[in-house]
């Protein structure tokens, strides 16, 4: 892997680290500490969105749930399940 586009996948790490972070902090004090004073559009829901979050609760000791997550959603790997379902997949995966 070029050194070019490892650099890009780490930005792009960082950013779906940050934007996993602010939904954290959201769930945690939803009114305060907010970003922005504006609602801001609603993006769809990456792969790599998913991925981040899953991955944040695996290593905090959830792996047995993220896997029974994954396999609720009808799937064996996190790349199995259709995008369109993603966003309830990520309410339920906030919770854990």
């Amino acid at each position: 892997m070029s050194k070019n586009k490892l650099a890009l996948e780490i930005v792009n790490n960082l950013r779906q680290l940050a934007k996993s972070i602010e939904t954290f902090l959201e769930e945690i004090q939803p009114d305060e500490n907010t970003l922005t004073a504006t609602p801001q559009k609603s993006e769809p829901i990456t792969l790599e969105t998913v991925r981040g979050v899953l991955a944040s609760r695996s290593q905090g000791g959830k792996q047995p749930e993220v896997k029974a997550l994954i396999t609720k959603y009808g799937a064996k790997k996190l790349t199995d399940i259709d995008p369109a379902r993603y966003e309830d997949l990520l309410k339920e995966a906030e919770v854990m």
